[in-house]
């Protein structure tokens, strides 16, 4: 006698449906058995911004050269 193929859920289906996901994630054996850690955003950076002067002269020529150009449109 053949037994009864295994039925797999059609994961298309599932997308229709977002409660049965959730139900399906907090049941899973798999995902509980991963290890969890909560990573937050950094405050501030760990590597110092190092800017030069020339780097600074040249975005102030380009903000004036902006300013120009709108101060000519107006």
């Amino acid at each position: 006698m053949r037994q009864p193929a295994i039925r797999r859920p059609n994961p298309f289906m599932m997308m229709t449906d977002p409660e049965v996901i959730l139900q399906a994630v907090e049941r899973s054996e798999r995902l509980n058995r991963l290890a969890r850690h909560v990573c937050r955003p950094l405050d501030r950076p760990l590597i110092p911004k190092v800017r030069g002067a020339e780097l600074d002269a040249f975005d102030r020529e380009i903000d004036l050269a902006e300013a120009e150009a709108e101060d000519i449109s107006a």
